[in-house]
């Protein structure tokens, strides 16, 4: 496909900025249902809009096609997904949308440690330097928490969930590069949203979904449609513009949710709650996400550079 910079650039931002408003949203759900069925709620409604495109297209899964590895990666990828959503959103009780952001960049540095353990792959230079600025980051980022950390209160319980999910978040993102050779990723997107709902089923509280009234419903649908336009845009926008410039564009998921968390206490200060972040802690935020991309697109941004140079 050509490549299309400026449309693939604007698909990556849709995603980006949708991703970094969903916590937001989520927060202001969870003043009136529980974690699970929130997740629940964004399961059953984009496997369902996924049941209904692939059907359309004619390009369901091939069963016959998948053998008991394939169908054990769909087990371990539901339960990774549903575990890494609740406990995501599980944490949003106790911290900020920011901070959740912020910790879930511990997810690709978790993933690059499993990728050179199972698949032998080599870690760079560029990853090593960006796993020591995340370190960094996050010591500026919670430079004047430390004292309330240590005393294991909620908000340590916060940050060990947002800590949590984004690290059992790669065992979805193992299972899905395994299925790769068998499934497209829309497919395998499809069966594990399904297998999601399944599996938090015995433990939602539709009742509490029908309960929603003004402000909380409608975030609530925003919260659903927010998995089909963030993935159906970062989907799109890597036809259009390289994988690597995506990834750079996504990872500042957490300052674009810094920046919404600041406009909406200001627009809504009733509502949304003020970020009480020091100096120290906006450098840590921006520190965690240069680490991120150092680690994502290093190599390949030097690599180019000392190419043009020779």
């Amino acid at each position: 496909m050509q490549q299309k910079p400026l449309l693939g650039c604007s698909l990556a931002l849709l995603a980006t900025m949708t991703w970094g408003t969903l916590p937001l949203a989520a927060q202001q759900v969870l003043k009136a249902l529980d974690a699970q069925t929130l997740v629940w709620a964004r399961f059953v409604v984009a496997g369902a809009v996924l049941f209904v495109l692939l059907c359309a297209r004619r390009r369901l899964p091939d069963w016959s096609r998948m053998n008991k590895r394939d169908w054990a990666c769909v087990v371990m990828g539901f339960v990774g997904l549903s575990c890494n959503f609740v406990l995501f959103a599980q944490a949003l009780n106790y911290i900020s949308p920011t901070t959740d952001q912020v910790l879930w960049q511990l997810a690709p540095f978790t993933m690059i440690g499993c990728s050179v353990l199972l698949f032998k792959e080599r870690i760079n230079r560029f990853q090593i330097i960006g796993f020591v600025l995340l370190i960094v980051g996050l010591i500026g980022f919670f430079n004047d928490r430390f004292v309330e950390i240590l005393q294991f209160n909620s908000y340590s319980l916060g940050i060990l969930m947002g800590a949590s999910a984004s690290m059992i978040w790669v065992i979805y993102g193992i299972a899905q590069k395994f299925l790769l050779h068998v499934l497209s990723s829309q497919q395998i997107l499809m069966l594990i949203y399904a297998g999601c709902a399944l599996f938090l089923s015995p433990i939602v509280s539709p009742s509490e979904l029908l309960a929603l009234r003004g402000f909380p419903l409608v975030c609530l649908i925003y919260c659903c449609l927010n998995t089909l336009v963030g993935y159906g845009s970062y989907g799109e926008a890597l036809n259009h513009w390289d994988a690597s410039k995506v990834s750079v564009i996504t990872t500042l998921i957490p300052i674009f949710t810094m920046l919404f968390s600041l406009l909406a206490h200001k627009l809504q200060p009733e509502t949304f709650a003020p970020l009480n972040m020091n100096a120290l802690s906006y450098a840590g935020a921006f520190v965690v996400v240069a680490g991120a991309i150092l680690a994502a697109v290093g190599e390949k941004l030097f690599q180019k550079k000392s190419d043009k140079a020779a």
